[in-house]
């Protein structure tokens, strides 16, 4: 199992994967045009991998990716009197159904958190469905208050 970060030549796996983990948790998407989801998503893609701001994880094994997460730097306003560090929004958590419980996801989270430490970003934030508390808490992340949320109508 290979961990690394996401190349052009990934984009058509990258795209199926989010397709399917949509579907996977919301079927009423399957009826979508794949077309339409495809051109949005590799222009999403192509600025992703080829900017500064996402970073997108991935386990491979064969040449096939396994398992992916995405994570997007956040960067804050400088403040006199201390360096100032973006923090890690992270997002798009999947692995593939035949490589779940098996770790791969784990494996891949904790090169993250490695990474994250390395590069001394201020901390990561994720939002986890219900099913995703274990294993986040696992990997060594802790429940925090809930954030305020606007919504514009």
């Amino acid at each position: 199992m290979k961990f690394r970060l996401a190349e052009t030549k990934d984009m058509d796996q990258l795209i199926k994967m989010r397709w399917d983990f949509t579907n996977e948790y919301d079927e009423s998407k399957s009826n979508e045009s794949y077309e339409d989801f495809r051109e949005e998503c590799q222009v999403f893609l192509e600025n992703a991998i080829s900017g500064s701001d996402w970073y997108i994880w991935v386990a491979e094994e064969n040449d096939r990716i396994v398992s992916h997460i995405y994570i997007e730097l956040v960067q804050k306003v400088p403040r006199p009197g201390r360096v100032t560090r973006p923090f890690a929004y992270m997002t798009n958590v999947y692995t593939v159904p035949d490589y779940r419980s098996k770790g791969v996801g784990s494996k891949l989270l904790r090169s993250i958190n490695s990474w994250i430490k390395e590069r001394k970003y201020e901390f990561v934030i994720v939002w986890p469905s219900d099913e995703a508390i274990d294993y986040y808490k696992r990997n060594g992340y802790v429940h925090s208050t809930e954030p305020m949320e606007y919504f514009p109508s």
